[in-house]
Protein backbone atom coordinates (compact mmCIF):
# COMPACT_ATOMS: atom_id res chain seq x y z
CA UNK A 1 0.00 0.00 0.00
CA UNK A 2 0.72 3.51 -0.70
CA UNK A 3 -0.49 6.10 1.29
CA UNK A 4 0.40 9.66 -0.31
CA UNK A 5 0.34 12.81 1.72
CA UNK A 6 1.59 16.58 1.60
CA UNK A 7 3.98 18.02 3.66
CA UNK A 8 1.93 19.77 5.19
CA UNK A 9 -0.55 16.40 5.98
CA UNK A 10 2.69 14.41 7.42
CA UNK A 11 2.78 15.84 10.76
CA UNK A 12 -1.13 15.55 10.66
CA UNK A 13 -1.06 11.61 9.67
CA UNK A 14 1.75 10.86 12.55
CA UNK A 15 -0.51 12.38 14.89
CA UNK A 16 -3.19 10.57 13.89
CA UNK A 17 -1.53 6.94 14.24
CA UNK A 18 -0.32 8.30 17.98
CA UNK A 19 -2.93 9.26 19.09
CA UNK A 20 -5.96 6.72 17.74
CA UNK A 21 -3.64 3.69 16.59
CA UNK A 22 -0.29 4.10 17.97
CA UNK A 23 1.11 0.42 17.35
CA UNK A 24 0.12 0.47 13.97
CA UNK A 25 2.14 3.19 12.94
CA UNK A 26 5.41 1.23 12.82
CA UNK A 27 3.58 -1.04 9.86
CA UNK A 28 4.48 1.90 7.93
CA UNK A 29 7.85 2.80 5.85
CA UNK A 30 7.85 6.90 5.49
CA UNK A 31 9.89 8.33 3.10
CA UNK A 32 9.16 12.19 4.44
CA UNK A 33 12.99 12.32 5.55
CA UNK A 34 13.58 11.97 1.89
CA UNK A 35 11.03 14.60 0.93
CA UNK A 36 9.21 11.71 -0.56
CA UNK A 37 6.04 12.15 1.05
CA UNK A 38 4.71 8.12 1.08
CA UNK A 39 4.06 6.09 3.57
CA UNK A 40 4.47 2.61 2.18
CA UNK A 41 3.39 -0.54 3.82
CA UNK A 42 2.62 -4.49 3.17
CA UNK A 43 -0.47 -5.54 5.11
CA UNK A 44 -2.50 -8.77 4.68
CA UNK A 45 -5.83 -7.98 3.56
CA UNK A 46 -8.87 -9.82 2.46
CA UNK A 47 -9.92 -6.53 -0.30
CA UNK A 48 -8.34 -3.28 -1.28
CA UNK A 49 -10.59 -1.67 0.47
CA UNK A 50 -10.16 -3.72 3.91
CA UNK A 51 -6.39 -2.99 3.25
CA UNK A 52 -7.15 0.80 2.81
CA UNK A 53 -8.91 0.84 6.11
CA UNK A 54 -5.19 1.40 7.59
CA UNK A 55 -5.06 4.67 6.25
CA UNK A 56 -6.37 7.89 8.50
CA UNK A 57 -9.58 8.29 6.71
CA UNK A 58 -8.70 12.04 6.02
CA UNK A 59 -5.95 10.29 3.43
CA UNK A 60 -7.68 7.77 2.06
CA UNK A 61 -8.62 9.39 -0.88
CA UNK A 62 -5.10 9.38 -1.94
CA UNK A 63 -4.31 6.02 -1.37
CA UNK A 64 -3.35 2.95 -3.32
CA UNK A 65 -3.99 -0.55 -2.61
CA UNK A 66 -1.97 -3.16 -4.77
CA UNK A 67 -1.72 -6.61 -4.62
CA UNK A 68 1.75 -7.89 -4.62
CA UNK A 69 3.25 -11.23 -5.30
CA UNK A 70 6.59 -12.94 -5.00
CA UNK A 71 7.74 -15.11 -8.00
CA UNK A 72 10.21 -18.23 -7.86
CA UNK A 73 11.86 -19.52 -10.72
CA UNK A 74 10.20 -22.59 -10.44
CA UNK A 75 6.75 -21.34 -10.14
CA UNK A 76 6.65 -18.92 -12.79
CA UNK A 77 4.14 -19.33 -16.05
CA UNK A 78 4.85 -18.27 -20.04
CA UNK A 79 3.02 -15.76 -19.47
CA UNK A 80 2.63 -14.13 -15.91
CA UNK A 81 -0.58 -11.55 -16.79
CA UNK A 82 -2.45 -15.09 -17.27
CA UNK A 83 -5.19 -15.22 -14.45
CA UNK A 84 -5.38 -18.60 -15.63
CA UNK A 85 -3.35 -21.29 -13.33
Amino acid sequence: MISSHTLEDCQLAIDHFKKYNAGFLTHFEWGCYDNDHNAYAFIEADSHQQALLAVPPFLRNKARAIKVVKFSPAGIKENIHSRNS
